[in-house]
């Protein structure tokens, strides 16, 4: 199946993407799925490989997982109750009010907001929650955390699209016309070695960009620099990252 219409920066790297991208918690689906009157249905939108969608699977009977990108479809975790399928987020193909939950996890700044909120209210169960997740730069423990942050927005700073300025905020300048419910703050968190760390890195859209201009990897001369203050290559250090959730209730009732 071909690849829809959308923004595409990650098909590419969807091996990549499924190897090296942080994993959520489940204290995030706990308190998304408590949010819900039922827990039979959830769409997770912009699925990407699945990361959250085998998580959803532990307090739904069944989530359906869309991605633009076949490509990433492809090399999605497999789990008995989750249902892939290669969609846009904007035409889900669901039927009416047969949704306790949508969830949009570090995608929502891909989509045209009008036409998914319009389907959201669609597809939505009366006091259905939306909740539109990201997370934000991450921080590595100890010294190493400024070049790691010099690296983010010095050197590739300039390379991410106009969209990521919405991760940074965390949100909060998306237009959101659903009552907001406060969900309380999760961070992620990881154990990564030195070439983790940097499988990540070649995940994101901007080292994309960068290599393609700069005609290098820049994650590449990042080794060089972070080799000496990291020692062992193959020790591991602790990663978080930040998570913004804007959850609200669609058709309150």
């Amino acid at each position: 199946m071909k690849d829809l219409d959308f923004k595409d920066h990650f098909s590419k790297g969807s091996e990549g993407y499924a190897t090296y991208r942080p994993s959520y918690t489940l204290d995030l689906v706990n308190e998304l799925a408590d949010l819900c009157p039922t827990q039979n249905r959830v769409l997770d939108c912009g699925c990407g490989t699945g990361q959250l969608s085998v998580l959803l699977a532990e307090r739904f009977k069944e989530v359906i997982a869309t991605d633009a990108s076949s490509a990433q479809i492809a090399k999605a975790q497999k789990k008995d109750n989750v249902i892939y399928q290669t969609a846009l987020a904007e035409q889900s193909g669901l039927a009416d009010e047969s949704v306790d939950l949508i969830t949009v996890a570090q995608a929502a700044h891909w989509l045209d907001l009008d036409k998914f909120y319009q389907e959201v209210e669609r597809i939505a169960r009366p006091n259905g929650i939306l909740a539109l997740i990201t997370y934000g730069v991450l921080h590595v423990e100890g010294a190493i955390d400024a070049l790691i942050q010099q690296f983010y927005y010095q050197t590739i700073g300039p390379y991410w699209p106009a969209e990521r300025q919405h991760v940074e905020d965390g949100y909060q300048s998306l237009p959101f016309p659903f009552t907001e419910i406060k969900v309380p703050a999760v961070n992620m968190e990881e154990s990564w070695n030195l070439d983790e760390l940097l499988g990540y890195f070649n995940t994101w859209s901007a080292v994309k960009e960068a290599e393609k201009v700069l005609s290098f990897n820049p994650v590449d001369q990042l080794r060089i620099v972070l080799l000496p203050e990291w020692g062992n290559p193959d020790s591991k250090k602790r990663i978080t990252w930040p998570l913004s959730i804007r959850a609200g209730k669609v058709k309150v009732q």
